[in-house]
């Protein structure tokens, strides 16, 4: 075991030349680095999560669905400002936020702020709370997929933690929740047969994702892991494997936006949001109904792929969905 744990936390993969983990074991006083074992911290927190959205959606969403007569399938830029710009970057602790090279300034000697360290642990656990909670919702014919794609996430998370790459890091995730909240906003108005409300925080949403996923994310931090810390740190074996992971992301990303243009072209024609043609529950029921069905199923991004709610609210037809667009 001793020989397995001296191969996989080889200092030459993990760090870049002429550092080694012992230079990071006794920081100043004061200074924190990312150690592995704080990522054993968001187990129990993503335990918390779950059970916290069961009681949630057992006792408090599903009575305000009934009351509200909701049913499963249900169809319901500022001027730059050079003053401003100098007091901003004079006091803020986060200068990575608007400069991605801090990212890379001294790293990896980077100190974890308590901040970072709580908003690194509380996605870690949300992801981890996601894993667990499919097993609990409604199965859909993309469950693998969408297991595969938050153990991805969760290694992901954790590989950046450990590589002390969580500036950067936060970054790829503060990109990915920016649009996440509005598709979660569009099924519920969908559910609630609000159809206007649906149609306009679903171009919100196609809009916030494609700048988020297609502009931000590429030209902001891709160029950041891949050119400025080729210039500041310098690559080494474990830099090109994030370097892979994010690229791999990007392909995603642009498939993903295929799907919501589908969606938003068909929304067009027919002049509503209908559904997701990527995850209809599983029609293995010989009760399949052959009416469509409006609701939104799952979430086309890599961040939070599951719907806010695991069908404790619907009913036996929840399993009778017709695969259809949205």
């Amino acid at each position: 075991m001793a020989g397995l744990s001296a191969w996989f936390w080889n200092e030459r993969f993990w760090l870049p030349h002429n550092v080694t983990w012992a230079d990071l074991e006794n920081p100043a006083p004061g200074v924190e680095y990312p150690k592995v074992g704080h990522l054993f911290t968001a187990l129990p927190l993503a335990l918390g999560i779950f059970v916290v959205r069961i009681l949630f959606e057992r006792f408090i969403a599903s009575p305000c669905a009934r009351s509200l007569h909701i049913h499963q399938g249900a169809g319901r830029r500022a001027q730059p400002n050079a003053v401003l710009e100098k007091v901003f970057t004079s006091i803020t602790k986060s200068p990575w936020m608007w400069d991605t090279r801090h990212c890379w300034y001294g790293y990896p000697y980077q100190a974890m702020t308590p901040g970072l360290y709580h908003y690194y642990v509380t996605e870690l656990a949300f992801y981890w709370s996601l894993m667990f909670s499919q097993f609990t919702d409604i199965k859909r014919k993309d469950f693998l997929i969408m297991f595969i794609h938050h153990l991805a996430t969760v290694s992901l998370i954790s590989f950046s933690y450990v590589n002390n790459m969580a500036r950067v890091g936060s970054l790829v995730l503060c990109v990915h929740d920016a649009s996440d909240f509005l598709l979660e906003a569009a099924k519920m108005t969908n559910y609630a047969k609000c159809q206007r409300l649906c149609d306009f925080l679903f171009i919100v949403f196609s809009v916030a994702f494609f700048i988020t996923r297609l502009v931000i994310y590429p030209i902001w931090i891709l160029n950041s892991t891949m050119f400025e810390s080729w210039a500041i740190v310098g690559p080494y074996p474990s830099w090109w494997l994030f370097n892979v992971l994010l690229l791999v992301l990007q392909v995603l990303h642009i498939i993903w936006s295929y799907l919501i243009a589908r969606i938003a072209i068909k929304a067009i024609l027919r002049g509503k949001v209908g559904n997701d043609v990527r995850s209809d529950i599983e029609s293995s029921s010989e009760d399949e109904s052959a009416s469509p069905t409006q609701g939104f199923k799952t979430s086309p991004h890599p961040c939070k792929g599951e719907n806010g709610t695991n069908g404790h609210c619907a009913s036996a037809k929840a399993r009778a969905q017709n695969h259809n667009s949205w």
